[in-house]
């Protein structure tokens, strides 16, 4: 609330004390960062930001279903598979960032949203592959055994018979990556020089050595917190649902 209350007040007031509202409301911060008036390209940001998180999304889901199902319908790899794969998870996120910065200036997708998406995904997939494993534990084999009667294939049966049933499990894996996606910060500011800026690290841009622009700092703030806000309210009850698959099993 601090940072609603900061953006809306002149830079007047915000010099005189954080509990001044002199001159009224101002949301003139908004027209500076939104209309590109700051100095900086906010909106280029923000739309960077929008790219990289509903492309992690939508990779993680295409590696993460298959993945998963192979794992627990199909048996690929034994248990020992997901174990390794979720252990990633625990790694620190620092342990990965050189090598990535290595790898993909030699492919020549530094600074790109393509290589964001990339790393992200990679940083996202352990979690996003429980989830998947744990809601496809609690579908009942039968529902695939009666479709595989009716002559369903492995990809016919996935489609048309998982796929729907794995709807809250599906939305709880979008919520969560998309979020984590959207605030990450350490691998965009290592991966990302100009052309593929966030807003996690373009509103550290808003700090600079002549002073920090208070207004715009919390203009920027509250923007940008709105996105992933709205989309987890919208989709709440799928989330619960979703992380709480598997857990009486």
């Amino acid at each position: 609330m601090n940072a609603v209350y900061t953006s809306i007040k002149t830079d007047a007031a915000i010099g005189i004390s954080p509990f001044s509202l002199q001159g009224g409301f101002n949301f003139d911060h908004y027209s500076n960062v939104l209309g590109g008036s700051s100095g900086f390209n906010f909106p280029g940001y923000l739309l960077n930001s929008v790219q990289l998180s509903l492309g992690t999304v939508i990779l993680v889901m295409v590696i993460a279903v298959p993945a998963g199902y192979s794992i627990v319908r199909l048996g690929f790899g034994g248990r020992w598979v997901l174990q390794l794969i979720t252990s990633l998870r625990l790694v620190p996120a620092m342990f990965f960032a050189v090598p990535f910065f290595l790898i993909f200036s030699a492919l020549g997708i530094y600074d790109t949203v393509v290589g964001l998406i990339l790393a992200d995904t990679f940083m996202q997939l352990p979690l996003a592959l429980l989830i998947i494993c744990g809601t496809l534990r609690d579908i009942p084999m039968e529902v695939e055994e009666a479709a595989a009667i009716d002559g369903a294939g492995t990809y016919r049966s996935l489609v048309f018979i998982v796929l729907p049933l794995l709807a809250s499990g599906l939305v709880a894996v979008g919520i969560i990556v998309f979020v984590f996606a959207w605030s990450d910060y350490l691998m965009a500011v290592i991966l990302s020089a100009s052309g593929a800026v966030p807003v996690t690290v373009g509103a550290a841009f808003f700090v600079t050595s002549a002073g920090i622009q208070w207004g715009n700092l919390a203009a920027v703030t509250v923007v940008s917190v709105i996105a992933p806000l709205a989309f987890a309210v919208f989709a709440q009850r799928y989330l619960v649902r979703g992380l709480s698959a598997g857990a009486i099993k």
